[in-house]
């Protein structure tokens, strides 16, 4: 039987790029199918008392996220295909981290294009004319699994967690197996979280 898997992301994350990388390699071994969905640690630190150096970055996660929204709105089946684009030459392509509103307009621009997607997506990327329907897509995630966690959020089966947290990419059967263990995890409606601390960073 198919497993439905909702996958809540934020392109500018190196966890998330990672874990987004485990369930394509999970698509290969398992029958599953996947909704992808932007959230934003934009939206999810608004408000909030965060470092000056942080708070740059959550300016430039904005344009990404709200492209996104866009493209979730009016081409869904193009939002796989434009993360791996965008999530590959923010990551593998030594993009990620950058500052400050507009940091990710170049970035943005390729990756429309080689996906196929019209320029225009790109225009909402400095402006607040999806932020509304961005805080929708993030608000889904929020009442899935809670405010106080990151990005990625993952729906498996009636339950979502945050994570898996992973730092290195699981292969083939691999994948597979750590893809049962978080679905078997999921059948326990009181099961909440395992954690330790982590000793190394993603290896994207």
């Amino acid at each position: 039987m198919t497993q439905k898997v909702t996958f809540w992301f934020d392109v500018s994350c190196p966890f998330c790029w990672l874990t987004s990388r485990w369930i394509k390699e999970v698509e290969k071994v398992r029958d599953i199918d996947v909704d992808w969905v932007p959230m934003s640690l934009a939206v999810l630190n608004d408000g909030r008392d965060i470092p000056s150096d942080y708070a740059d970055a959550m300016k430039a996660n904005w344009g990404p996220a709200r492209v996104f929204a866009k493209v979730k709105s009016e081409a869904p089946e193009k939002v796989d295909e434009l993360y791996t684009a965008m999530g590959t030459l923010v990551h593998p392509g030594g993009e990620a981290g950058k500052k400050g509103f507009g940091a990710y307009d170049e970035i943005i621009a390729k990756a429309l294009e080689e996906v196929g997607l019209d320029a225009s997506y790109a225009e909402v990327a400095n402006t607040e004319d999806y932020d509304e329907k961005l805080r929708d897509y993030h608000q889904g995630a929020m009442d899935a699994v809670g405010d106080e966690v990151g990005t990625p959020v993952l729906k498996l089966g009636d339950n979502a967690f945050f994570g898996p947290v992973i730092t290195r990419l699981p292969e083939g059967e691999d994948a597979g197996k750590l893809f049962d263990h978080a679905v078997g995890l999921a059948e326990f409606p009181y099961f909440f979280e395992l954690k330790r601390s982590r000793t190394e960073s993603p290896q994207v």
